[in-house]
């Protein structure tokens, strides 16, 4: 890249010591909201309120706080209420003001950084209510003390009142009502099922406390939802609610536990007939989506104890290969969860626990305590084994699939798909493949393509549903083989991003229901074999038109009814064309409406809760047919115009 250099340096330009700007208070935060909360999009929005919860949270850790209630109001404002202590209403020596008014003004403040407010505790690195407080229109907090109810009023993070007594009461607890601030988010809309979702999962974890999650903004129906959480068996019925749409292997959840004096540590498990692993770890009730110390301390006491186990008692023959540690997970759907006073987490994100300690306790206790379980339920350790032993004989199925397909790959001209058409460049920040249904559209997309970066491949007939299907049955699958040797970077365990040939993957399907079924499909498959494509961001959904209208030299392209109405308004009286499928577009449609990076719209495959992405392919694609109805006939008002 070139770069121009600058001759004269106006005294505009000048960068001095005078430079070097200092925010004060909560500037920085609304300066730089993204450093706190990761967006301003709906993901920001909606951590708002898990940063007021999680304070809420730490109070019923701390044993003092057994009800919370979240209340979205009509317009779109939070409430947060407790019963715990309330927070400290006295006035910090330190600051000169009171300790409430420290919480929610001065980042880096709160009872988390030792003293003995908190044993054990989540939050956001104690910035959670100053942070909440600093992106709202507004902030109001009362706090009952068990004789007075006070109350203090905050406007874009600054006081607008000083705290004052508003009542008397014989209560403790606190009650934070806040608004997000339209001059920060760019979504201002909350979504019931995403914080149901995650207070869902903070009942589970800490089993008896008790969530309300009220919405008071009518729906279609005009009615108001509302969801009671309270689960006294914690993470037994974790489990069994992730499990609740597969085939449990045994009726009864394995639960096993310590506690220490500075940690504790519980893990719930139990097998399905699925060929997935579904492991979901968490420290103080944070969800450690990449693992951590007691995540391997776990799979390395798991892999060992089965061992011992089918050694022990003959199920593994002394000429027998021990089973891999893949082996002991297939079909396993598990919740981890430590509590730990000083934990340390492994980046700004907090998603890794790096605790050496509790690596060594979760090892300990699985070695002890499950083997002891297995022992004294024989049935159910034949089973568990039995379904080991099964998946170890898959694996070496596909091992065998593996080669056998590299070595026929070595005797072709190319190791790349016959119908593949790849692109001229090799750089990744540019590369992508459009997988593209039929050969019609593949045709079209080929011709109407920049051959320079963009690669095409076109599959045909139904594919594989992997969700059914052991990693054996991928390797000898004839439409799925060619995605996995065109994007080069393996499958399963052996999966591999550096070795990715494409940037973006994006899927490019009819819109109709046989669209929807390949996309499905195809997104099922990377999901399970192929993960940290999604994770990472590498997934795309192109989004051809529905509509062409033209009228004349006047063409406008509609994605959905209402850019159809748009665009009659704006031509009146016009043609309008309806695209039953990619097939009917000739290339030149094809790369304006859908592939051309100037104009064309697609959606980013993203995973926010690997539990409900999880759930989502179990019900879609699973064996049951049940939820399958209950999720269509629920979700099928939102559905319109599918060619069926």
């Amino acid at each position: 890249m070139a770069v121009d250099k600058i001759s004269n340096v106006s005294a505009d330009n000048v960068y001095d010591a005078n430079q070097i700007q200092v925010l004060e208070g909560l500037e920085a935060v609304r300066k730089r909201p993204g450093m706190y909360i990761g967006s301003t999009t709906a993901r920001g929005l909606h951590h708002l309120v898990y940063e007021i919860v999680d304070n809420s949270i730490d109070e019923a850790l701390a044993g003092f706080c057994t009800d919370i209630e979240v209340v979205i109001n009509e317009d779109n404002s939070i409430t947060v209420t407790d019963n715990g202590r309330g927070i400290p209403v006295g006035i910090n020596e330190k600051m000169g003001m009171p300790a409430v008014e420290v919480v929610f003004t001065i980042l880096h403040a709160g009872g988390k950084f030792g003293g003995g407010g908190y044993k054990v505790s989540g939050g956001l690195h104690g910035v959670g209510a100053s942070v909440v407080n600093a992106l709202s229109e507004y902030l109001e907090v009362e706090i009952s003390d068990g004789s007075h109810i006070y109350y203090q009023k905050y406007n874009r993070g600054n006081k607008e009142s000083d705290l004052k007594v508003i009542g008397d009461t014989d209560k403790t607890g606190t009650k934070v009502h806040f608004k997000p601030d339209y001059q920060i988010f760019e979504e201002l809309v909350y979504d019931f099922d995403t914080l149901l979702v995650r207070l869902r999962e903070q009942a589970f974890l800490n089993a008896g406390i008790k969530i309300i999650l009220k919405d008071l903004r009518e729906d279609e129906k005009n009615k108001k939802r509302e969801e009671i959480l309270k689960y006294d068996g914690g993470i037994k019925e974790f489990v069994q609610y992730i499990n609740r749409n597969k085939e449990p292997l045994h009726q009864d959840v394995i639960y096993i536990e310590t506690v220490k004096e500075t940690c504790e540590a519980e893990v719930a498990l139990q097998y399905n007939d699925g060929y997935s692993e579904n492991i979901v770890s968490f420290a103080n009730n944070i969800n450690t989506t990449e693992g951590g110390t007691h995540e391997t301390g776990f799979k390395s006491a798991l892999t060992k104890v089965l061992n011992d186990y089918a050694r022990n008692h003959k199920m593994l023959k002394d000429g027998d290969e021990n089973l891999k540690g893949e082996d002991t997970r297939e079909g396993l759907s598990c919740i981890i969860s430590v509590k730990v006073m000083e934990a340390q987490f492994e980046g700004q994100t907090k998603t890794k626990l790096g605790n050496s300690e509790i690596r060594s306790m979760v090892e300990k206790m699985v070695s002890d305590k499950l083997s002891e379980f297995l022992e004294e339920n024989p049935s159910i350790a034949r089973i568990v084994v039995d379904k080991a032993m099964t998946a170890a004989k898959a694996r070496e199925a596909a091992k065998r699939a593996r080669e056998n397909t590299r070595r026929k790959s070595a005797l072709e001209s190319t190791t790349l798909p016959g119908k593949l058409a790849d692109c001229s460049s090799k750089d990744t920040e540019f590369t992508e493949i459009y997988i593209v249904e039929g050969d019609s559209a593949g045709g079209s997309a080929k011709q109407g393509r920049d051959r320079r970066y963009q690669a095409i491949l076109p599959l045909w007939g139904k594919m594989l549903n992997v969700e059914k299907s052991r990693i054996d049955k991928v390797y000898n699958n004839d439409k799925l083989l060619p995605v996995i040797t065109a994007l080069g970077a393996g499958i399963g365990d052996d999966f591999d991003t550096s070795k990715l040939r494409y940037g973006k993957i994006v899927i490019m399907a009819d819109a109709d229901v046989d669209g929807a079924h390949i996309r499905t499909l195809l997104l099922t498959f990377f999901f399970r074999f192929m993960r940290p494509l999604i994770e990472e961001g590498h997934v795309y959904i192109a989004q051809p038109p529905l509509y062409k209208v033209y009228k004349g030299k006047k063409i406008r392209y509609a994605y959905d009814e209402n850019g159809l109405k748009e665009a009659l308004l704006e031509i009146p009286d016009a043609s309008i064309q309806r695209y039953k499928g990619l097939g009917e577009m000739n290339p030149e449609q094809l790369w304006e409406t859908t592939m051309n990076p100037e104009t064309r719209i697609m959606l980013k495959v993203e995973m926010e809760d690997a539990i409900a992405a999880d759930e989502i392919f179990t019900i879609l694609m699973g064996d049951k047919v049940e939820p399958r109805r209950n999720f269509i006939e629920e979700n099928a008002a939102s559905v319109v115009n599918l060619d069926i």
